[in-house]
């Protein structure tokens, strides 16, 4: 009996430590809310009820895309992973999966996104979550070993998911979806450089350049930061003109982009890691705020 405890012991610890490794190898968290801004853009077509039952669907099929894109990513970078103090533990660089079974994965999890996404949704929302894919794993991920363009880059996949779940909602490249994509191209900035910043020695010893300029730590890298917040702040009016969202998504972005210009000022101060930091956590309030608050404008 004993043994039989143990056996069934061993199997539930290694089916627990294989489902983490794969929430690792697709960056579930990450990939939650990427998502949740895909969602949130197929919500603000006008046509679509806020209560449809679709929603599940988009977000199984958002998860599969972005998950596999966060597969390709580190079946790609398994050997900069090992590098790198934040990275290393992951299951590819720690030895705990084979490349093989990183690939299947990927590849499974594209395949069950497209086919969700052209059967329940329309095929053009499948293509352009194909090209966001393909970008974001064979564009940016190897741009990131040359110099720090691959931020301008890979803000480009980054702020596609809102677009993807407006033309799943319409079936249309119309402006209210675009100027969901400007505002999630924009807000990437702050928030990968603030994390670049914190993270720079650790991207060093992987040989990543990913500050602006230069690559380091400096008043310019800050100051570009700042101009950026400021390019998102300005960025925020065009979805309100175009009756994408109201008055509240519109004040909400505006509160919290004050703060966020705050914390971007504070970094050009300072050029510290502490800022930074505070830097980065604003840019993660002013996302979920403003997700949030276009979801109470279409209620």
């Amino acid at each position: 009996m004993y043994r039989e405890q143990t056996a069934s012991w061993s199997l539930s610890e290694a089916i627990f430590g294989k489902a983490k490794d794969y929430l690792q190898l697709t960056k579930f968290t990450l990939s939650f809310l990427v998502v949740f801004s895909c969602v949130v853009g197929y919500l603000m077509v006008p046509q679509v009820n806020i209560g449809s039952a679709k929603v599940l669907l988009l977000f199984i099929a958002g998860i599969c895309i972005t998950g596999a894109a966060n597969a390709f990513n580190q079946l790609m970078e398994r050997d900069t992973d090992a590098l790198m103090r934040r990275t290393a533990g992951r299951p590819l660089p720690a030895g705990r999966m084979q490349p093989a079974e990183a690939l299947t994965v990927a590849l499974v999890l594209t395949l069950a996104g497209l086919i969700l996404l052209s059967v329940y949704f329309n095929p053009l929302a499948a293509w352009v979550s194909l090209i966001s894919l393909c970008l974001y794993a064979f564009v940016y991920t190897p741009w990131k070993r040359w110099n720090s363009l691959a931020v301008f880059v890979g803000a480009f996949p980054g702020a596609l998911p809102p677009l993807i779940g407006w033309i799943a909602g319409s079936g249309t490249l119309s402006a209210g979806g675009w100027s969901l994509f400007l505002l999630q191209f924009f807000w990437q900035f702050p928030h990968f450089w603030a994390i670049a910043w914190i993270a720079h020695e650790d991207y060093q010893r992987a040989g990543f350049r990913l500050l602006p300029g230069t690559g380091t730590r400096n008043a310019y890298a800050a100051m570009q930061i700042l101009s950026f917040t400021i390019l998102l702040i300005m960025a925020g009016f065009l979805p309100y003109l175009l009756h994408v969202y109201g008055s509240f998504a519109l004040s909400a972005g505006l509160l919290t982009g004050a703060y966020l210009l705050y914390r971007a000022w504070k970094l050009v101060e300072k050029c510290d890691s502490a800022s930074a930091r505070q830097l980065m956590f604003a840019a993660y309030i002013y996302f979920i705020a403003v997700q949030f608050a276009m979801l109470i404008d279409k209620i």
